[in-house]
């Protein structure tokens, strides 16, 4: 009696792919196998692989020269420079500078390797059986071997003008970084020690632009005032306003206490920095009986009575008085610049 089951050997073609296909179907882990290893042109023709090196080469020089240009944009442009680039529209220079060189150098480097590793680095597929984590001694061996294995098929070590032009991208990108520490800002210098006043520098009201007189000040008043030749339309005006900005308060002469301040003001007018000498913010509130002004940051309380010192709050030191007097017009002016930083402690205040 013959069987009716045929061997696998004797199916036809079409028969044995569908059989084929029935065994994976019971078995979706099967391994399905790898292709066939088909050899690169550079595998073959050490012209192409030649070209190849040269395309990552060039990508590693441009990106060195990207490098270059992200220092020399740092350099050259002004940070106001806005300029016309279609279809960006108006942009600032400085800025598009930096992030078209920047962007470049970085995928320079990113396209070149690519490059490599699909053109000239070996490409055969390895598998490898699964394994516990802990490497055996023998497994070990076998990495060191793989590693030193690929790193000799990669031509790290035989293509010089790779691996060299590769060392200076890479070198050259953190320059980048360095430089813009730039944007630190320059040395402070003397700047945080020195405001806008100076001898002869009228007082102006900053709600009417409007130089003060002493009658303009009544008692219980609180008047913010700024330095004249300041406006809004100087370019430095927001760096120099936060130092010089000014209360102006009228107190009775017999209610001041502090003797160097009765000396500093005019008819019991005085004149306080406006900037609090905790973190900066601007002090806005003040109690005409108690002569109390208000930081609405962090609530420093300063007593105008008494040499601004402070009376309540984190503030670490009293808030700084500006000497005034009235000129031959009759107008408030300062007689000095402030004799101490106004503002938060630095490092280097003495």
């Amino acid at each position: 009696m013959s069987s009716n089951r045929i061997s696998d050997e004797n199916l036809p073609a079409e028969q044995e792919s569908a059989h084929a296909e029935v065994e994976r179907a019971d078995d979706p882990f099967a391994n399905p196998g790898m292709p066939a290893h088909r050899p690169r042109i550079q595998d073959i023709d050490e012209r192409a692989a030649k070209r190849s090196e040269r395309a990552v080469a060039a990508m590693f020089t441009l990106s060195m020269l990207a490098t270059i240009g992200f220092i020399a944009s740092f350099v050259a442009f002004p940070v106001g420079k806005i300029v016309y680039i279609w279809p960006f529209g108006h942009v600032s220079a400085l800025n598009f500078s930096l992030g078209l060189t920047l962007g470049v150098a970085l995928f320079a480097i990113g396209a070149g390797a690519i490059h490599w590793a699909r053109t000239l680095m070996s490409d055969v597929e390895i598998t490898q059986e699964r394994h516990p984590i802990e490497a055996t001694p023998e497994v070990a061996a076998q990495a060191k071997k793989d590693f030193l294995l690929g790193s000799a098929e990669s031509g790290f070590g035989r293509r010089k003008l790779i691996r060299n032009t590769m060392f200076g991208a890479l070198a050259m990108v953190p320059l980048s970084g360095v430089v813009l520490l730039r944007d630190l800002g320059p040395l402070p210098e003397d700047k945080l020690r020195k405001t806008f006043w100076k001898k002869g520098l009228m007082l102006i009201n900053q709600n009417t632009n409007e130089p003060l007189r002493p009658e303009d000040v009544t008692v219980g008043s609180l008047t913010f005032a700024q330095p004249e030749g300041l406006d809004d339309h100087n370019p430095d005006f927001n760096n120099e306003i936060a130092k010089a900005a000014l209360m102006i308060v009228r107190i009775q002469p017999s209610e001041i206490k502090d003797k160097r301040e009765l000396e500093w003001s005019h008819e019991g007018i005085v004149a306080y920095s406006k900037i609090c000498t905790h973190v900066g913010c601007p002090i806005s509130l003040y109690e005409q009986q108690t002569h109390h002004v208000l930081c609405p940051c962090h609530q420093s309380t300063f007593d105008l009575s008494d040499g601004a010192r402070v009376i309540f709050g984190p503030a670490g030191h009293a808030l700084p008085q500006l000497r005034i007097g009235v000129n031959d017009e009759g107008y408030l002016e300062a007689l000095a610049d402030f004799d101490e930083p106004v503002g938060p402690s630095f490092w280097e205040r003495g």
